[in-house]
């Protein structure tokens, strides 16, 4: 099995009081591309997991991670 990508983003958000939105507009994308990313429903480019890692003052360890699959996830190999 692959395994997938999943991300903690919401947590940083509301560590920092952000909305997806105020996170989209530092980081140069839409509003959707936060959502769809936060949702899972979006793999994004090492450029747009670097930009919020660095926007967090943080590493993308610290917000993305690989993880296998459950069994309840769809996943796409």
């Amino acid at each position: 099995m692959s395994r997938i990508v999943t991300n903690n983003i919401a947590v940083h958000r509301a560590e920092k009081g952000i909305s997806q939105q105020k996170l989209a507009d530092a980081i140069g994308v839409s509003r959707k591309t936060i959502s769809a990313i936060e949702t899972g429903r979006f793999t994004p480019s090492v450029q747009i997991a670097l930009c919020i890692a660095e926007y967090f003052n943080t590493s993308v360890e610290s917000v993305f991670r690989l993880e296998e699959p459950s069994n309840k996830m769809f996943y796409i190999k």
